[in-house]
């Protein structure tokens, strides 16, 4: 099909315009993009659609951010359809909470905005020493999340103005301690039970299963036993590593380089300094900020006359509490950073070693400088330096050549598609091979075999039957990657013979599983029909919610909802593949005795719990008031294929 496409591209495009203007012309623009839009509705709120494709990048966005904090991360799991739907459930919220934000005309105010961004942990550990933002990280950082600082901040503020609204119910919410100590109390029940465990391996050992009896079971188990489809594949990856690898560097031009950024390459000028302060902040009457200035003058006066004496009148005469006792002595630091800009300002444009300055006025006051010691600028020589220059040399020639060489890569992998090696051999990059890729990368897996779309693309009818390059697909930034399939396996089933010990597992596990059920149920049953014939039970223990006793949940609150007016009684509870438990629950406890502390801390998660019922009971409320709707089904719990519908 692509043949044909290549080969008359100056026809389709003819066709495509006589097609597509009459009917803009007809519709109209706006026509035309409703009528698009409409065909893909996947939700509703207020009246106004979502669509699929804000569907589609909202999922995208949500695997890029969490695959950026956690590579190893399942992608399999990411993009199953449950988690899919899941997406789209958050954007229909985020819809409904939007619509009652601006109807109640909350916004976000920017000083909130700054704060929230201040508190992210993440933006924090992008703060330099001097507590400034180093921008280039952070448009970095975001970058990999496919965003903008524009983009992310106004989603910041969309996200804080939404929880306005929610805000204010849970912090709102009010309850009694009458209600902390019925609910609370219930929940933190302790009951006297005693358990017996019926385990599979204590039967599995009886088993000894015959041929037949295993491939009955792998028969009807068949579906367990598959091989997924799987491809053997070749694939390259331009990236600016693979690009500095081509660059070459010659002696001068990193001598030049050398020259070029010798001022950065090394230590800079440190400067160590004194001060005296006499404080006159900028809100004080004019006549106290003169007085202060006339005193600073007097001790400046002192100083110049007698130099030597410059520490001890510090100790006696400075009022800055920190630096006084030590004589005035502010330590060493650089122009840019280290200490106040206007101090460092004044130090630096002394001229060497036990000068002292006129008088430097600044926010707090009048200030007198003595430049103690300098520590001149170093730059290493470049002998020292050149595998760092030569490095940094190649990264920036790399960032140059890279749209240039993207271009051609993208270009090459579609002009010449049966085949890789022209553009491997033209880029200098190495032709990299994996076997048994699936549609599913299995969990650890990093690079271009973890990517969605390039894994996705792979698995294109092209790409199977023809034997076809992908198309070059952005896997990072800076990162371009494209692959062929060279040999595709469909799925089918894993013969006997191969899987005859999982099989054999399988069926023993099973098996022992239902023994065990079988013995529970029948104990069970003997003992409720004769309550003395249970001699022999273990010792007791003391069941709860927060104190389970490494009892499996289920059985756990089986006995926290016996009947407590009819104790003793005996509860069973079926473990699946973990067996069967019997408990014969004696008595009902009170609540463990709390302390202070514990009883707080109880009340609190009552108070946040009671805040998130308010809430979503709120929420509730708000998706009928706007009309909100999910138009796709929701897909069925396990079910792979189940996916939203396009």
């Amino acid at each position: 099909m692509f043949d044909i496409v290549r080969k008359h591209t100056k026809i389709l495009m003819v066709v495509l315009f006589l097609l597509v203007i009459p009917s803009f012309m007809l519709l109209g623009i706006e026509g035309y993009s409703q009528f698009n839009e409409g065909a893909s509705k996947v939700a509703r709120v207020n009246g106004k659609p979502i669509t699929q494709t804000e569907w589609d990048n909202a999922h995208r966005m949500e695997i890029d951010r969490l695959r950026a904090t956690n590579p190893a991360l399942d992608l399999g799991l990411l993009d199953s359809p449950r988690m899919k739907y899941a997406t789209l459930e958050r954007l229909l919220r985020d819809h409904v909470l939007a619509a009652a934000a601006a109807d109640a005309h909350l916004m976000a105010s920017d000083a909130r905005l700054a704060g929230d961004l201040q508190r992210d942990p993440n933006i924090a550990a992008l703060r330099g020493a001097d507590g400034r933002l180093d921008m280039d990280r952070y448009r970095q950082l975001l970058a990999t999340q496919g965003l903008t600082p524009e983009g992310f901040e106004a989603r910041v503020r969309a996200d804080l103005t939404q929880r306005q609204v929610l805000g204010g119910v849970v912090d709102s919410a009010i309850v009694s301690q009458a209600q902390v100590d019925a609910a609370m109390g219930a929940f933190l029940e302790r009951r006297e039970a005693r358990v017996v465990r019926f385990a599979p391996k204590d039967y599995t050992a009886k088993l000894n299963p015959s041929d037949a009896d295993l491939e009955a079971y792998y028969k009807a188990h068949q579906a367990q036993y598959q091989a997924p489809e799987s491809a053997r594949i070749e694939y390259l990856v331009l990236d600016l590593d693979s690009v500095k690898k081509g660059v070459n560097v010659s002696e001068q031009e990193l001598r030049s380089y050398y020259d070029q950024n010798a001022a950065t390459l090394g230590a800079p000028e440190e400067r160590r300094a004194s001060h005296i302060l006499i404080p006159a902040p900028k809100d004080v009457p004019a006549a106290e900020r003169e007085k202060a200035k006339a005193a600073a003058a007097e001790l400046l006066a002192q100083v110049r006359a007698a130099p030597a004496s410059f520490a001890d009148v510090a100790r006696k005469s400075s009022q800055d509490d920190i630096s006084a006792p030590s004589g005035g002595d502010l330590g060493f630091f650089q122009r840019s950073k280290g200490a106040d800009p206007i101090i460092a300002q004044a130090a630096f444009g002394l001229g060497k070693a036990g000068d002292i300055s006129e008088l430097v006025e600044s926010e707090f006051g009048y200030h007198i400088i003595r430049l103690t010691e300098v520590k001149p600028a170093t730059v290493p020589p470049f002998e020292k330096l050149r595998p760092q220059l030569e490095d940094q040399f190649r990264a920036q020639q790399a960032q140059k050549q890279f749209s240039e060489l993207a271009e051609s890569f993208t270009n090459g992998v579609y002009e010449q598609s049966d085949s890789l090696k022209s553009v491997a051999d033209r880029l200098k990059l190495p032709i990299q091979t994996a076997d048994y890729v699936t549609r599913t990368p299995a969990p650890g897996t990093t690079g271009a075999l973890a990517h969605p779309k390039f894994i996705s693309a792979l698995f294109n009818a092209d790409a199977l039957n023809n034997k076809r390059n992908t198309e070059a697909i952005e896997i990072g930034p800076n990162q371009l990657a494209s692959g062929r399939v060279t040999q595709h396996t469909p799925a089918h089933a894993r013969p006997l013979a191969e899987v005859k010990d999982e099989v054999r597992q399988a069926f023993v596990n099973e098996r022992g599983a239902e023994m065990a059920r079988q013995e529970g149920q029948a104990r069970l049953k003997a003992w409720v029909a004769q309550p003395a014939s249970a001699t022999s039970l273990p010792a007791p223990v003391t069941l709860s919610r927060d104190a389970p006793q490494d009892q499996p949940a289920s059985l756990v609150e089986a006995v926290l909802r016996a009947d407590p007016a009819k104790l003793p009684a005996f509860v069973g509870v079926d473990l699946g593949a973990d067996g069967y438990a019997v408990a014969r629950v004696d008595k009902v406890l009170p609540p463990a005795e709390q302390t202070t502390e514990q009883a707080a801390q109880v009340r609190a998660r009552y108070e946040e719990l009671w805040g998130i019922a308010e809430a979503r009971s709120y929420y509730d409320l708000l998706k009928a008031r706007y009309k909100a709707e999910i138009l796709v089904p929701m897909p069925a719990t396990g079910t792979a294929n189940a996916a939203a519908a396009r």
